[in-house]
């Protein structure tokens, strides 16, 4: 296993990476790697099977970039560029599949394939249309970054091609080697040649998941861009626990919301519903808030990440899945409304503060129920607070650790519009069409053995054939008489009826 010894920083054309890139990178404001960027392109560009471990927010994506974009353009990965796959990137949302394209698509600007086209990266996701997708694979793919069904779905459709792969890489690798995704895994390695250069990256890696991996890797690198006893959180990250009252946990995260200094703000819950109950209540109390859950049609969630990444809303309610897809740097706080699973969930949440750098604040609110998970994770990660204080949103301590105003109270304005609840806000859309239908459609006419009852207008509606079936002989219009009157079985006298059955 390779540990960082040193903290120099060379500039990437030293590191061997193309004028072409180097150049790309620099538009953007990045001329100097990252510690696991450093410690992972000398082996990656060579073409060696690499195991990247690096804390959240630490430059894993240009990590893996940067030597698939070049490799796949200089020859050095054996297979031409001809418009089918070179490169495939697997990730577990959706949200990081967009970021993940957007990085690779920025670092490949100025790169070319066969032809002198520009280099086409393509993202693959599910919660968005078929046909783009396809479109985009048919107008020629080199590199693409996609979630495992949408990619199993258009591989078992045809439309895309595996058989042409040189690399692959596994972001978020422990996330995609779990349970949940790895027999989706499975069947996309067995349709990808075996003579190609894998790359796994996650900021967690547990031993079983390593285990795994290399059983379908080359004699990989394993890389660690930390010391080996540094802490997997970020040391400019200021921890703050609390055992808190699950009544009490909204006003207590209004409060918090009111410090001094706090910018964008990520609230991190366990569960959908929690999620959006949470983003509820905040906007009730005048907050600018929005949601990302899975519950939300994706439409929802890129149109509340990108008023997150803009600034019109400053906090953001998200369950876990969402911490591996999220990457903005300016996050300043980060709250756990819910005690993290474990270890692993807890560092990837907080990793959204304290970015490259950047100083940042997490809390943590543990139930009661709580405390013995919360006793798990604090031991595994030594962060050495096992029985958080019980503070409420009155509490002073609160206020006087994360600089809380002595006026802060529960509102900090009129309420907001509630963030969207629908699944898919098309199916409004679809419901009123469907309504429309059903009161301007074609309406219904009456019939008797097949053929049009007269006196009732072919196209009258239901409610007037009710109103007509209902008149007597003595109200129906003269021209209603005949074929066109409906037949009443006319009731005995009683007095009929008693001779009778005598």
């Amino acid at each position: 296993m390779t540990t960082l010894t040193n903290t120099t920083e060379p500039a990437f054309a030293a590191l061997g990476v193309r004028d072409e890139i180097v150049r790309a990178l620099a538009e953007k404001g990045i001329e100097r790697p990252f510690a696991i960027q450093e410690l992972t392109l000398p082996l990656a560009l060579a073409g060696d099977d690499v195991i990247g471990q690096a804390r959240t927010g630490m430059g894993k994506t240009l990590a893996f970039g940067v030597p698939l974009l070049q490799r796949v353009t200089d020859g050095t990965a054996a297979r031409p560029l001809t418009g089918t796959p070179r490169a495939l990137v697997v990730v577990p949302t959706r949200e990081l599949c967009m970021q993940v394209t957007d990085d690779l698509a920025a670092a490949a600007k100025y790169l070319t394939a066969e032809g002198g086209r520009r280099l086409a990266v393509v993202s693959i996701y599910g919660g968005r249309a078929y046909e783009p997708q396809i479109e985009a694979l048919r107008s020629g793919a080199d590199v693409v970054v996609g979630t495992p069904g949408r990619l199993l779905d258009l591989c078992q459709q045809g439309h895309l091609q595996l058989g042409g792969l040189s690399m692959l890489v596994l972001d978020e690798a422990d996330e995609m080697l779990d349970l949940g995704f790895l027999p989706d895994i499975e069947r996309i390695l067995r349709q990808i040649p075996a003579d190609r250069q894998s790359m796994l990256f996650s900021a967690t890696m547990p031993g079983p998941i390593i285990t795994l991996a290399r059983t379908f890797m080359n004699q990989p690198t394993h890389i660690r861009a930390e010391a080996p006893h540094s802490a997997a959180t970020h040391d400019t990250t200021e921890q703050f626990v609390y055992r808190a009252h699950a009544l009490d946990k909204v006003e207590l995260v209004s409060r918090v919301l009111q410090a001094r200094d706090r910018g964008a703000t990520m609230v991190f819950t366990r569960t959908k519903r929690t999620a959006q109950k949470v983003a509820d209540e905040l906007a009730e109390r005048g907050f600018a808030v929005g949601a990302v859950h899975g519950d939300l049609g994706q439409i929802a969630r890129e149109k509340a990440l990108k008023a997150f990444r803009s600034g019109d809303i400053d906090v953001l309610v998200a369950t876990d899945v969402a911490a591996r897809g999220i990457d903005i740097d300016d996050v300043t706080h980060v709250i756990n409304y819910q005690c993290p699973e474990d270890e692993q969930a807890y560092v990837h949440r907080i990793g959204r503060t304290g970015r490259a750098g950047k100083t940042g604040v997490a809390v943590t609110l543990v139930d009661w129920d709580d405390l013995p998970r919360w006793g798990m994770i604090d031991k595994a990660l030594s962060l050495g607070s096992p029985d958080p204080a019980e503070t409420y949103s009155s509490s002073p301590h609160l206020y006087a650790e994360l600089g809380i105003p002595d006026e802060a109270s529960s509102k900090v304005g009129a309420p907001r519009k509630s963030p969207v609840k629908r699944r898919d806000t098309e199916r409004k859309g679809q419901g009123s069409e469907k309504s429309g239908r059903a009161r301007s459609g074609t309406r219904r006419r009456r019939t008797r053995a097949g053929q049009p009852v007269t006196g009732h207008p072919a196209g009258g509606a239901a409610g007037a054939d009710g109103d007509a079936a209902a008149q007597t002989p003595s109200t129906s219009p003269a021209g209603n008489a005949g074929t066109g009157r409906r037949r009443r079985r006319r009731r005995k006298p009683a007095e009929a009826t008693a001779a009778h059955a005598n």
